[in-house]
This record gives structure tokens, C-alpha cells and sequence, in this order.
């Protein structure tokens, strides 16, 4: 199944709309984001402003006017070839449908996506959902998935958190676009 056609049966069998964020959903971003651990919470200010600002690269998802997932990311500003996904986030209620891979989908179909080939994302080893979530992703686009320590604990995190691992998901033009 390609992501477009589960995009499709997720929208029919669950009335979930994906859409760009607007600034009014900073909030309830926000409170879903601290529902979903192991998420890092940023302020609720951080989250108004990528509904604001990255609109582009961002997607909610909605149901009966409720915010079931989110994905905030950015194309890098100094590789223009490059999505940053930042967090993703699907409420409890919202789980085991595939929407996070679909809400993933849907930002790299986007005309602010045109050029990227390649998608970046930070995990701690320890978040096997995300794991899981990136691994699956790259499967279906017949893309290579690469891992390194990126942010260190010691170096980066004052010990305070676990490295994170950037995750690096080259895929080819092709793959992507069918999405």
C-alpha cells in the first residue's frame, strides 16, 4: 500500500483531516505535544510560532475539530535538498492508523518540499516509536536510513538529557514524489 492510497483509507475510515497549522492551534499543539512522551515540550510560544512562521512545513491533524497529530519541521536553511522534521506527535485516541507516516507524507508533498531529497530528524536511542515510525517510513520509500550520535549528552546537554542520534533518510526524487 503507498502512503497516498493510506492516506486515503485513513481520511475515509477515521475523518482525519490534514491540513496547515494556523497560529490558533499553538495551544492545543502544544497540550498535545505534552501528552506525548518521550516528547521534549518546547513553550507554547515555540509552537505558536512554527504554526506561524513554518506553516509550510508543518501539518496538523484534525478530527471533529480536535488536534489528533502534528509534524513541525523546516527545510534547512542552509540546504535547501533537506527536511528537518522536528517532532511528531499523534494523540492516544489517533494511534495505529498510520497517520504519523501519512502526516510525514503530506509535508514532503508540499510545494515548499519541491527539492528535498533527503529527510533529518533527531531520536534517543531509547524512543522506539520513532525508531520504528523513521525505520518504516524509509522501508515504504525504498530509501536508505543512516544514524549517527549528533547532540551528546556530555557535550551538547550538560548530561541532562540522552544524545540524540540524527537519522538521515536519502531517498530518490521518484519515491518521494509517490508519496
Amino acid at each position: 500500500m503507498t502512503l497516498g492510497t493510506l492516506k486515503t483509507a485513513l481520511n475515509k475510515d477515521d475523518d482525519i483531516t490534514l491540513r496547515r497549522p494556523r497560529a490558533e492551534d499553538g495551544a492545543a499543539i502544544w497540550r498535545l505535544i505534552a501528552s506525548c512522551a518521550p516528547l521534549d515540550e518546547n513553550s507554547m510560544y515555540c509552537n505558536l510560532l512554527q504554526c506561524d512562521h513554518f506553516a509550510d512545513t508543518c501539518v496538523v491533524a484534525e478530527r471533529a475539530g480536535e488536534v489528533v497529530g502534528w509534524v513541525s519541521g523546516y527545510v534547512l536553511p542552509d540546504d535547501s535538498e533537506t527536511l528537518f522534521i522536528w517532532q511528531v506527535a499523534v494523540s492516544d485516541a489517533a494511534k495505529g492508523k498510520g497517520l504519523a507516516k501519512c502526516l510525514l507524507a503530506e509535508v514532503l508533498e508540499r510545494d515548499a518540499c519541491d527539492g528535498v531529497t533527503a529527510l533529518k530528524t533527531t531520536i534517543t536511542a531509547d524512543n522506539e516509536a520513532s525508531w520504528g515510525l523513521f525505520t518504516s517510513f524509509a522501508r515504504r520509500q525504498g530509501a536508505s536510513l543512516d544514524r549517527e550520535p549528533y547532540f551528546r549528552r556530555e557535550a551538547h546537554f550538560d548530561g541532562e538529557h540522552a544524545t540524540e542520534h540524527m537519522v538521515t533518510i536519502s531517498f530518490a526524487e521518484a519515491a518521494r514524489r509517490a508519496a
